[in-house]
């Protein structure tokens, strides 16, 4: 095994044990929002459960920029283009740094790195890594639809050029599990 399978390997695992934190991560997001939407940005008690768990959550993101090094150095599957490649591995890489710089971020914010300035400003870079993480993962989506599309045009296509009797059974036996 070569060592960037060991990589993969070692990562996989990883990802497989940081994931657990994921269902504890979405009740404290449903906090979250939940008491941001009760304070409508007034102050008092729900506002203050907001301000709390928004720092709670980011210590489930600890330690998550590990899933998104480990799917950009996954191979891509077979037959993707490589500008949809690109681009996914560009999602990857920007959504690792941002949730790698959002740890700084939280140790700013929770009191144990005292530079105030510096933790403003990491969180200003994360944040725009989270956006272009985003934007490239909607041109992911756009591009896997437009695939989807062609592909059903061209299925389309060729059902229509088919004999009548022939696409009846094929779906037939595809039905039946008997695909020709």
């Amino acid at each position: 095994m070569g060592s960037l399978e060991a990589t993969r390997a070692e990562l996989g695992l990883a990802v497989l044990y940081l994931n657990k934190a994921e269902a504890r991560d979405k009740i404290c997001r449903a906090i979250q929002y939940g008491s941001k939407f009760i304070s409508n940005g007034q102050p008092g008690t729900a506002q203050n459960v907001d301000k709390s768990t928004t720092l709670a959550r980011k210590v489930f993101r600890l330690l998550k920029w590990v899933n998104d090094l480990h799917a950009l150095i996954s191979p891509a599957a077979k037959g993707t283009p490589l500008t949809l490649v690109l681009l996914g591995k560009s999602k990857n890489a920007l959504l690792s740094t941002f949730l790698f710089l959002d740890q700084f971020v939280w140790l700013g914010r929770s009191g144990i790195y005292q530079n105030k300035e510096r933790t403003d400003r990491i969180a200003r870079m994360s944040l725009y890594c989270w956006m272009a993480s985003s934007v490239c993962a909607s041109l992911v989506e756009l591009g896997e639809l437009k695939r989807l599309s062609k592909a059903m045009r061209k299925r389309a296509k060729e059902l229509r050029g088919a004999d009548k009797y022939e696409v009846q059974y094929h779906f037939r036996s595809a039905a039946h599990g008997r695909c020709m």
